[in-house]
């Protein structure tokens, strides 16, 4: 018997956290580090908006796959794509039949897949390539392969995603699902493009004339009204707590050169950052 309990003593786990719960505000501070690994230091992440770019069919989108495709010699790219007109129709659907919100969820990723199908198709020749978001663990064999992966932009929450706080429709879209995933891995750069020059003042579709705003905080941004934003209120709330992507770069996909302006810094677009003192 004593030898019994000596074994068990040898094999109980020793730790700070052993006792403690996970939620725990204390243990949450304890946890904090001042420094953390970043998984994919040189990956760049490239949000092609839904509405945006893909749904204005081959003007939009061709000239974008042969600048990736220069790109791709460059930079380790890693491409997201969000669902557009595809998405609303099909939440318009399952609203009606009054699915709720983690079903919505689920649907639009599966919209999704139809243009990161399309554009996968158009990269086939330079290298592009289908990829499930969550796995991260063939990310450097493909682009160590000059491989460009695609892949769908909202969050793999699917039937978990979280209760919004108005409405049913999701609150975690493609934007947000991408600046995620560019948090995990630690890229470098995060480019969202869209059919404006960056974000403004005021919705310059709804407010003719209102300025360009060529750096800004995200802390700003969200004393903004949703319409008025170019990107995802969750994005901005998140970018305040996130530790590798402090900062993102909304340029217009549909202007010839914006994205390899983007990548090299010369942006024509608006820079969103997180305050210094946000996320330490």
């Amino acid at each position: 018997m004593r030898k019994e309990r000596a074994e068990l003593r040898q094999k109980h786990l020793q730790g700070g956290l052993k006792a403690e719960s996970l939620i725990d505000k204390s243990v949450l501070r304890a946890s904090a580090a001042d420094k953390e690994i970043d998984i994919l230091p040189d990956a760049v992440v490239v949000s092609i908006g839904g509405a945006s770019i893909m749904d204005r069919g081959a003007p939009a989108i061709l000239p974008l796959v042969d600048e990736i495709a220069r790109l791709r010699k460059r930079h380790d790219l890693v491409i997201g794509v969000s669902g557009g007109a595809r998405t609303r129709h099909v939440f318009k659907i399952a609203l009606d039949l009054g699915l709720p919100t983690g079903g919505l969820a689920h649907l639009a990723g599966a919209s999704e897949e139809q243009n990161m199908k399309m554009l996968q198709a158009l990269l086939a020749k330079h290298g592009g390539i289908q990829m499930t978001k969550d796995h991260f663990w063939d990310l450097p064999h493909k682009l160590a392969s000059g491989m460009i992966p695609i892949m769908i932009g909202m969050p793999p929450y699917h039937y978990w995603e979280q209760p919004p706080r108005r409405g049913r429709l999701p609150m975690n879209g493609s934007d947000f699902g991408l600046f995620v995933f560019a948090e995990s891995i630690g890229a470098r750069r995060l480019v969202y493009l869209k059919d404006q020059d960056g974000q403004h003042e005021a919705d310059p579709k709804r407010v003719p004339g209102a300025k360009l705003l060529r750096r800004v905080s995200a802390r700003d941004l969200l004393r903004l009204p949703d319409e008025d934003l170019i990107v995802e209120r969750m994005l901005l709330e998140t970018m305040l707590c996130a530790r590798h992507v402090r900062e993102i770069v909304v340029t217009n996909g549909l202007k010839p050169g914006a994205l390899t302006k983007a990548l090299s810094g010369r942006t024509t677009g608006t820079v969103i950052y997180a305050p210094k003192e946000a996320g330490r």
